[in-house]
């Protein structure tokens, strides 16, 4: 049992001031339900921020549920309320009875800062303790801190837990963390990814929100298991070699009574105009990043994570509703800032503390953010003017590609610089190349059943698109079952079809996925310079008429370069001369095409040697055969 020991859960007149002034960045420690022991007494010290409220008592199973029974008292003008109640153990269901200044019905809340809650559609908060897990990740952590995360392979698997694989046998139940840390990592390890993306696993009470309608910022969702549970699937991950990433959502938060909404009668965690207090798009509050006691709740969240679950990052949701005070507004349905304009400076400046904090306590994790507009500098340095993040989901190359694939073969030379035109700003952020859940729903179709043509050409497209993709600079991100080729949609209702793998086209495009994952991870060219103009070169980019891409990726070190060529036509392009960037053997190292993943088997016997005849502004060149709606790549020896 965790003790009220000289830095334990009582607050001192130090936590106030920090807490007021929004600078606790540890304030979970204080804020909460603790177990402790006080006076000779074991039992919980219930601590909640509720400044306008006119009285709070925690009510829960230990005193049946009546308010008043252990009221809680206000600590000064700090708008804390604090008790120790006597008698409480772990396990014990709680809430907050607040009382409302200015008269009106008391109403029940969830803490804030619980670490635990019941399994929903129950919402009661849980005295939980999340001290003592014996994590086995030292190497892990250690190698984390000292390494550079852009300059390493990223390849993310991104996961909605409730349905990824479900148990038929019992009621179709969902996997626990500690199934999902045998099952799914195992998988994604034997996959060849880098990293887990875990959609919001923070407590929510609607599961259809997708976890992204939070209320327990400070606790997993105990849908799945304890914390401890929870931590255990983070530790076999790092034990995998695997990262983790949590989908986190400081942008919005549900209308719920249990939850934050009008905590203390008031909006105390959201504006009170509804022009700059609510989302239009979501039916959600809108933080109120200007006020201190809310920037801190959320910058101790994150915190939080990193530090108390061990994460290897933070995916923001929905940066550019944050950014912009007329995000999905029309005019007259927002307030402008001081200058006059839209940016939301609050918010930038809650963003630039958030990274600024994250990148200085936890080096090594990334900052992701979902920002869909030409922010400037989202993933530049906040102390060059940037916003801070590490990466950015390339937005607009997830747009125009899907456009592009979704054209019949023959009109696609009317559409061939949609395929191009990412790199004419490709380094003006770090961006992360995306094909993520948002694709696969709402009639949007899963990526298989994107591509034209019958079966057989879907297959194939869908193989040369994934070869384009991951030789295009950026960091990777794919979205469970796409790895298999679900013919549905996303349903988050429903499992993943993993019955197809027992189907030839669907397990060899998942043998395909594997092999491009483990080029991918094993070759330095493809993610050492990412982010430099000097890692990337077209052959030709040119071609309209055959809709055929090439180009190279070398390392950062220039010792390794990789050749692209990516047909998507069903016509084999014989006889096909590509420049190349230096004399030599170049050895087939991937064809999307081979018999083993379901192709053809059209290719070039295992490599060409370069000829001394120019082509493409270079000296040397070579002539391939490049597959119908394929993806070939070739690796010059050293």
């Amino acid at each position: 049992m965790e003790t009220a020991k000289a830095n334990g859960p009582v607050l001192g007149e130090l936590d106030l001031h920090l807490w007021n002034e929004g600078r606790h960045w540890t304030i979970y420690e204080k804020l909460g339900a603790h177990l402790a022991e006080e006076g000779g007494k074991e039992g919980v010290r219930f601590s909640v921020w509720a400044p306008s409220a006119g009285g709070v008592s925690v009510v829960g199973d230990f005193n049946g549920w009546q308010g008043g029974k252990s009221r809680l008292e206000q600590q000064g003008v700090s708008g804390i309320w604090t008790a120790f109640v006597p008698g409480v153990a772990q396990g014990a269901a709680y809430k907050y009875e607040i009382q409302p200044r200015h008269g009106g019905p008391a109403v029940q809340k969830v803490d804030p800062f619980a670490f635990y809650a019941e399994v929903p559609p129950k919402s009661a908060s849980i005295v939980w303790g999340i001290e003592g897990y014996n994590w086995r990740d030292g190497d892990w952590m250690k190698r984390r801190a000292e390494s550079d995360p852009l300059h390493k392979p990223i390849n993310v698997y991104e996961v909605h837990l409730d349905s990824w694989r479900k148990v038929p046998e019992e009621g179709n139940r969902p996997l626990g963390y500690r199934e999902l840390a045998h099952e799914l990592v195992d998988y994604c390890a034997g996959m060849g990814y880098t990293h887990i993306e875990l959609m919001p696993i923070t407590e929510h009470p609607f599961t259809g929100s997708w976890g992204y309608q939070t209320t327990g910022y400070f606790g997993p969702t105990s849908r799945y298991g304890t914390p401890q549970d929870f931590m255990y699937f983070v530790d076999r991950c790092h034990q995998a070699g695997l990262g983790v990433i949590l989908d986190w959502v400081p942008a919005h938060f549900p209308t719920d009574g249990h939850g934050l909404a009008r905590f203390d009668g008031t909006a105390l965690f959201e504006h009170e105009d509804p022009r700059q207090g609510f989302h239009p798009d979501w039916g959600t509050y809108i933080f109120n990043y200007g006020r201190h006691e809310i920037r801190n709740f959320l910058l101790a969240s994150a915190l939080f994570w990193l530090k108390k679950y061990h994460l290897d990052g933070l995916r923001l949701d929905a940066v550019a509703s944050m950014l912009y005070l007329d995000y999905s507004r029309k005019q007259g349905e927002w307030i402008p800032n001081r200058f006059g304009g839209r940016e939301n400076l609050e918010a930038v400046g809650f963003l630039k503390e958030f990274n600024a904090l994250t990148h200085r306590d936890f080096p090594g994790i990334l900052t992701i953010a979902e920002e869909s507009t030409a922010w400037p500098m989202v993933s530049r340095p906040v102390h060059l003017g940037g916003l801070g993040f590490s990466l950015k989901w390339n937005m607009g190359w997830m747009h125009d590609m899907l456009v592009y694939i979704s054209k019949e073969p023959i009109h696609r030379k009317y559409h061939h610089y949609d395929a191009t035109f990412s790199m004419i700003y490709a380094y003006t952020e770090n961006f992360m190349l995306v094909l993520s859940h948002d694709e696969v729903v709402h009639g949007k179709r899963a990526m298989l059943d994107k591509f034209p043509g019958d079966g057989w050409q879907k297959f194939a497209g869908l193989r040369g698109f994934y070869g384009f993709m991951f030789g295009h600079p950026g960091k990777k991100l794919t979205f469970m079952g796409a790895e298999m080729g679900q013919w549905k949609e996303w349903d988050w209702k429903n499992s993943l079809d993993w019955h197809l793998l027992k189907e030839p086209l669907h397990g060899k495009l998942n043998e395909y996925v594997k092999a491009l994952n483990l080029l991918y991870k094993n070759e330095p060219a493809l993610w050492t310079a990412d982010f430099d103009s000097k890692g990337f070169e077209w052959i030709d980019c040119n071609d309209t008429d055959n809709s055929v891409f090439s180009f190279v990726r070398y390392s950062a070190d220039r010792q390794d370069a990789l050749v692209f060529v990516t047909n998507f036509t069903p016509v084999v392009r014989e006889s096909y001369r590509i420049g190349l960037p230096s004399p030599g053997r170049y050895d087939e190292v991937l064809n999307s095409d081979s018999e083993l993943f379901g192709g053809s088997n059209v290719g070039n016997a295992g490599g060409r040697d370069a000829e001394d005849q120019p082509w493409h502004g270079r000296s040397h060149s070579t002539v391939v055969t490049v597959p119908p709606l394929a993806t070939v790549v070739f690796k010059r020896r050293r």
